[in-house]
């Protein structure tokens, strides 16, 4: 038998248990994903530094958990927020091995691309602004895999509703402001997430575990960002 901590690299997870809410809750997800996608593209207008950007995300964060509690009535271990006793040992080693390669790989990978300290990588990530991108990437997860993904995924089944989801997570408001660079900086940029897209997409899919691709979204999102921008840019 393949060992657990290979077996999540080759997507060999346990199938989860697929959600099994109603048409009526399924059309309230879709308004809920809705309208954090639609006002995603105002955040590319708040500095990190801006003392109330941390307490505006985490209403967000609040906000798709309270709503789908309490909207849609769908249960979180239905959008993948599972407890840590339903997790199998598949999903706990790859979530081991992720923060641990990230917390290696990203800071080496970043140091030789840019040419600083590695020190200095590590430095730009622990700043007062790592909070802010760590939980704008779980939110993103959240929105497009745990509500919107579940729900394409169950009306039109998985190819379409992975399609659909990482689509609109590429190439929606979320990444507009691409649209207003070249091509030639444009193009790479949009096929960086949409092959980033379409890795959480299907680990999310296969393990049922927004947990897993939230925080390795997150702790993504916090090198890059807080080591190309020293901390100042926009979520």
């Amino acid at each position: 038998m393949t060992s657990p901590h290979l077996r999540c690299h080759l997507l060999l997870y346990d199938a989860p248990a697929r959600p099994d809410y109603g048409r009526v809750a399924g059309i309230r997800q879709l308004w809920i994903a809705a309208l954090l996608v639609l006002t995603d593209a105002q955040l590319h207008w708040l500095p990190v530094a801006t003392p109330w950007v941390l307490p505006y995300l985490l209403f967000r964060l609040a906000l798709v958990v309270s709503l789908t509690r309490f909207l849609t009535r769908i249960a979180g271990s239905d959008i993948g927020l599972r407890r840590l006793g339903q997790w199998t040992a598949v999903e706990k080693s790859f979530l081991v091995q992720m923060v641990i390669l990230v917390n290696l790989g990203f800071p080496w990978a970043l140091s030789a691309a840019l040419n600083r300290p590695l020190p200095d990588v590590y430095a730009a990530v622990l700043s007062a602004g790592w909070p802010v991108y760590f939980i704008h990437g779980f939110t993103q997860e959240l929105v497009y895999r745990g509500v919107l993904q579940t729900e394409l995924t169950r009306r039109w089944g998985a190819f379409a509703g992975i399609l659909g989801a990482t689509a609109l997570y590429t190439f929606g408001p979320l990444h507009a402001d691409y649209y207003a660079w070249d091509a030639a900086a444009a193009l790479p940029m949009f096929a960086a997430v949409l092959a980033m897209g379409v890795l959480f997409a299907l680990h999310f899919h296969r393990s049922g575990n927004l947990w897993i691709v939230g925080i390795m979204h997150g702790m993504g999102q916090a090198y890059i960002a807080l080591t190309l921008t020293g901390g100042t840019a926009a979520p």
